[in-house]
């Protein structure tokens, strides 16, 4: 059975589930677009925050999130494990990860995608982000990003 796990900053097995995700992180992500690197100082910022999918003793996926403003926050990674895909892992992380966000009442949750990885396209439309614009060379000098966002009625 899948469980999604916020990541606590003092949780006793820390090292091991940061080590799972930066082995996921340099699987999927080319290097310059990795936070292998530098994930733990991304973590421990106290605006931020990671939850994964625990499936038995292996991660499946996670997603890493931050809200940098009151008003605003955005998702900065979400990744799911090759032999884990398609089975709606992705989904529920976005979602919860979404649900993070509004407990702190933002107004707007951003990201950003390469307009080639169409899965991940089709999961943030379906959960309602739009397409906000193009950003040429975000990626590199010839991969662009599209700018999505996700805006809430405020009451």
């Amino acid at each position: 059975m899948a469980e999604i796990v916020e990541l606590q900053r003092n949780s006793a097995n820390w090292v091991k589930v940061v080590d799972d995700i930066v082995r996921i992180e340099k699987k999927i992500f080319p290097k310059h677009e990795s936070l292998a690197r530098s994930f733990d100082e991304e973590l421990k910022k106290k605006n931020s925050g990671l939850l994964y999918t625990q499936l038995g003793e292996d991660i499946a996926g996670y997603v890493m999130y931050s809200w940098p403003s009151s008003l605003s926050a955005c998702i900065t990674k979400l990744a799911v494990k090759e032999n884990y895909r398609g089975q709606g892992h992705g989904e529920k992380l976005l979602e919860a990860a979404v649900q993070k966000c509004r407990t702190r009442n933002v107004h707007r949750i951003s990201l950003h995608v390469d307009p080639t990885r169409t899965a991940a396209m089709q999961l943030y439309k379906k959960l309602g982000f739009q397409v906000d614009t193009l950003v040429e060379g975000y990626y590199s000098s010839d991969r662009n990003a599209y700018r999505m966002y996700l805006d809430f009625d405020m009451e």
